[in-house]
């Protein structure tokens, strides 16, 4: 059944929802946040219709949630923070060419790590501009220079990467096997053989990007991958093609996460094969003290 986007609630209205269930009140939600308080009212009762759950009991001294509504404004925060991370991470993308940092980073990077970095950055550096370039690991290689701190994907540094650049593990991936649901393979009750997995048209990222390089030096040895199925540019295009039909595909786990979370595809074994790589900053000279910082909020993140 088609999605209907106007069902969904709209992220200023679960900020009044937020703000309410913090303060207790709705007329105290509306004052914090600049609204009359009728339209504080509205945006909690456009939550509640759409989804179908009472938030509050209101009374003599203010509104209290609910249970269901409690859980409801926990799963809010998220999409709050989320936002916030949206917000934050396309700021950095139409940010001037001068910006005091400038950030290139690999598709899986950019895509599954750094709204979230750049967001925890944000709160401790509100004064620095940023902007960011994404690219896959071998273009990001090119792009690093003394006032450009790269993020790539490959297992080992891209050939691209300047002599004398320096780098930091900042987090561990892994690349996973996926297929649509309905797939022959998502129905096996025994792994993928490698021999298998290399025969078989993927669907792949370009040639030069972190995740396509991993899988070619993992399998180097059993033999040379079939004529891809597909070739596309990005994780998404990959995860959209895969769960239509296309073929399996090997990607990031932190891209598939959430495709594999919703059954929107499926992880297979394949015997003999474990794709462990490491996430890196890369810079070169002394790395000015934005770049140390944002590095740290990285390890830090990958810490929790």
């Amino acid at each position: 059944m088609p999605e209907r986007l106007h069902d969904y609630p709209l992220v200023d209205d679960l900020l009044v929802v937020i703000q309410t269930a913090e303060l207790g009140s709705l007329s105290r939600a509306a004052q914090a946040l600049g609204l009359a308080q009728p339209n504080a009212s509205r945006a909690v009762q456009r939550v509640e219709r759409r989804l179908g759950v009472r938030l509050f009991t209101r009374g003599a001294r203010g509104s209290a949630p609910t249970s269901e509504g409690a859980l409801v404004i926990d799963w809010a925060r998220d999409i709050v923070e989320a936002n916030r991370r949206l917000v934050t991470a396309a700021a950095a993308l139409t940010g001037p060419a001068s910006a005091p940092l400038r950030i290139a980073a690999s598709q899986t990077i950019a895509e599954e790590l750094l709204p979230g970095w750049l967001g925890a950055f944000r709160r401790e550096r509100p004064d620095v501009e940023i902007s960011l370039t994404v690219a896959n690991s071998t273009e990001v290689g090119r792009l690093i220079d003394t006032d450009v701190l790269g993020f790539v994907e490959s297992p080992e540094l891209p050939h691209t990467v300047p002599a004398g650049a320096s780098s930091h593990v900042v987090a561990n991936d892994r690349l996973v096997v996926v297929v649509a649901a309905d797939h022959e393979w998502a129905r096996r009750t025994r792994p993928v053989s490698l021999a298998e997995l290399v025969a078989t048209p993927l669907v792949v990222r370009e040639p030069g990007s972190g995740t396509r390089v991993s899988l070619e030096r993992a399998v180097a040895g059993h033999g040379r991958l079939a004529a891809p199925m597909l070739e596309l540019a990005s994780n998404a295009a990959v995860r959209v093609a895969v769960a239509s039909g296309a073929g399996p595909a090997v990607l990031s786990e932190l891209a598939v996460r959430a495709a594999v979370a919703s059954g929107m595809l499926r992880a297979v074994m394949v015997d003999d094969l474990a794709i462990a790589r490491q996430l890196r900053a890369v810079w070169l000279g002394p790395p000015s003290p934005a770049m140390q910082q944002l590095v740290e909020v990285a390890v830090a993140a990958a810490g929790r």
